[in-house]
């Protein structure tokens, strides 16, 4: 993973208009994580109030993932203005720094639908989520980081 010290040089004109991310230190082992279209999330040890861990924010990317990939379907069938709430959890194996599990509940009511067709609509989201979640698709096959270093000399 690349990591960049400082904000992106917005007059930089030769790549396409892609989302630009980065993380700038405001204190110890405090981030403030930032895009280039203007959304922030504040980053931390878990010890610190009103800041995510990396480790958290990892979840959650999973879980809007799924969120997002299954709003197609669920919406179709239940309406747009559904209520979801996807729950996702995993310890950490401190011991081996990783999250050798992650589970999701997806939250929905049913209960309008008849046994079939809430089977029919389940299957069919799952599908959407294997499909079209990257997050997930990415933890699972496992990803290639790279890190690199940019120094002021």
């Amino acid at each position: 993973m690349t990591e960049q010290a400082s904000a992106p040089d917005a007059s930089d004109t030769t790549t396409p208009a892609t989302t630009t991310l980065w993380v700038e230190r405001t204190g110890t082992r405090r981030y403030t994580g930032k895009s280039s279209r203007g959304a922030e999330v504040l980053v931390g040890s878990e010890s610190v109030d009103g800041v995510f861990t990396p480790g958290e924010l990892l979840k959650i990317a999973l879980a809007a993932c799924s969120g997002m990939s299954s709003d197609l379907p669920l919406s179709r069938r239940l309406g747009d203005s559904y209520d979801a709430t996807i729950r996702v959890s995993g310890a950490a194996d401190r011991e081996n720094e990783t999250y050798p599990q992650l589970d999701e509940v997806l939250e929905l009511d049913l209960s309008e639908l008849d046994e079939a067709a809430r089977q029919r609509l389940l299957t069919t989201v799952e599908r959407a989520i294997d499909r079209v979640c990257t997050v997930g698709r990415t933890i699972k096959a496992g990803a290639k980081v790279t890190l690199t270093f940019d120094i002021d000399e």
